[in-house]
């Protein structure tokens, strides 16, 4: 085990070139910021299309699919943490464990099949409970309920790209998640408008598909992350990796793999889901607030997802980083890849930041005044014209609130990337029990917020601004502290077969 003052052995000392430097970071790092990007600007680009049909639903499909995505936090951050398995494994040279932990993971998606079966009849209570208006209401039971059916393709494409993101190998990642971000623009672009064709001035069915408004959105989705989870099986079944990785023998149930997948795996599920839920409960009180404030906090939202995902793929790369470089028993070399990786985060956001504050335009434009189907005719005889009174409360408020997301950018981005740091290092317990408190508290201080104190919007948006904060700050001294650096998620001859985590 590398000590703190143990010399690293350097085949070159520039930051760009140097062991677990930025040429390593980048290596690993920009497909998977790639891989995110091109979800993000897939979701960007639903709700921007959305929202040319009417504000309401684009502001129910933000909703309803936050709500889908929480339902799918636990076993999604239990097949995401099979890359950290995948990378573990790959570090200390037991491929043949490789295909075996990649498919306990898959196993954990079909398991969740009938818990999405038993939700989805759930959502007209659910959605029409919460004090939504009931227009935007039923959009989201019908955005929610078609999602559903694409919820266990997404959790076994995020399983098995664990098997490449894990060994370093996220060119393949990216390739695959673009090409299919790609289709469900497409397809989002024909299923929800159809016979009003934005640029094309189309009548009748676009190619066979019908104008189906936000459940054409919904089914896009569902297609296209179906074909992704088939993609990948072929993949990863191909016959090279079948010998060196066990990817087809590997393929059966393992009880005692499993057990421990779901041992680390389990609370990676957990934080996710706690965070999810902290701010799904948010973005439910928030719809309390009135049309323009919810409508602006969506678009806000969908914005700065163009900061975060991004951030969240060097997040990822972090864990795998981590995880190979211990997995070698160089702690020194993940320290510094983690470092490597915050500087890079820390300058994206930057820029991101500043563009929020001094040109938000940029990101606005497209829903407010990129929208092709105002000036059609038949935007008078539909939902796609955009109220201009609405619209008129709307941007100001839109420009205001990417203010907030500028202000706790870089705090995010530190949180991300030291929380992924010691999630590559298997320390989930302290994980999951700050997740317990944040999101306790962002729940506790949304509620407070909006339907005790009466903040508003700006109040609401305070509330997690200093979330955000917080626990940037709690993560950075947790990954100070150091017990990472002693952590495994693997079995090692040491330890009798018994992996080692605090």
């Amino acid at each position: 085990m590398a000590s703190d003052t143990a010399p690293i052995e350097e085949a070159a000392t520039s930051w760009w070139a140097r062991p677990a430097g930025a040429r390593e970071v980048l290596t690993v790092a920009l497909p998977l910021v790639v891989s995110a990007m091109s979800w993000t600007v897939m979701t960007f680009v639903d709700r921007m299309f959305l929202h040319w049909v009417s504000g309401d639903a684009m502001s129910a499909a933000f909703s309803a699919g936050t709500v889908w995505f929480t339902l799918f936090c636990f076993p999604l951050g239990v097949c995401t943490y099979a890359s950290t398995f995948v990378s573990q494994y790959f570090g200390a040279g037991q491929l043949r464990k490789i295909g075996p932990i990649t498919w306990q993971a898959v196993w954990v998606a079909i398991g969740f099949v009938p818990f999405v079966v038993a939700m989805a009849p759930l959502a007209p209570w659910l959605f029409h409970s919460a004090g939504h208006d009931p227009a935007v209401a039923d959009y989201e039971v019908r955005y929610f309920q078609i999602l559903c059916w694409g919820g266990p393709a997404m959790l076994i494409a995020q399983a098995l790209s664990g098997f490449y993101s894990g060994r370093g190998q996220t060119v393949v990642v990216m390739i695959v998640d673009a090409a299919f971000a790609l289709l469900n623009v497409v397809l989002d672009y024909l299923w929800i408008f159809g016979a009003t064709l934005p640029f094309t001035g189309a009548s009748g069915m676009a190619w066979g598909f019908p104008a189906m408004g936000i459940e054409g959105a919904a089914w896009a989705t569902v297609v296209s992350l179906s074909l992704k989870a088939l993609t990948y099986a072929a993949l990863v079944l191909l016959p090279r990796y079948q010998e060196q990785f066990a990817t087809l023998s590997g393929f059966a149930f393992t009880p005692k793999l499993f057990r421990r997948l779901l041992r680390f795996g389990g609370p990676s599920g957990l934080q996710m889901l706690l965070d999810v839920t902290g701010f799904t409960v948010f973005i439910l009180l928030a719809g309390q607030l009135g049309a323009v404030p919810y409508e602006a906090t969506s678009i806000a939202f969908n914005v700065s997802s163009l900061a975060f995902m991004p951030v969240w793929g060097l997040s990822l790369a972090t864990s795998i980083l981590v995880g190979q470089h211990l997995g070698e028993d160089r702690d020194d070399l993940a320290a510094r890849a983690t470092w490597t990786t915050l500087i890079l985060a820390l300058a994206y956001m930057t820029v991101l930041s500043s563009l929020y504050v001094f040109v938000p335009d940029v990101f606005l434009y497209g829903f407010f005044g990129g929208n092709p189907l105002a000036d059609t005719p038949a935007a008078a005889d539909t939902q796609a014209a955009i109220d201009t009174a609405r619209a008129a409360a709307v941007y100001p408020l839109a420009v205001n609130l990417l203010r907030f997301v500028a202000g706790y950018n870089l705090l995010d981005a530190t949180l991300m990337i030291f929380a992924g740091a010691i999630k590559g290092a298997g320390d989930m317990q302290f994980v999951l029990r700050v997740s317990i408190v944040m999101a306790i508290v962002l729940a506790t201080g949304s509620w407070l917020a909006v339907e005790v104190w009466r903040l508003g919007v700006y109040g609401c948006w305070t509330v997690v601004t200093l979330w955000v904060c917080v626990g940037g700050v709690i993560f950075l001294l947790r990954f100070l502290q150091g017990k990472w650096r002693t952590m495994r998620v693997i079995e090692t001859k040491a330890e009798g077969g018994r992996g080692k985590a605090e």
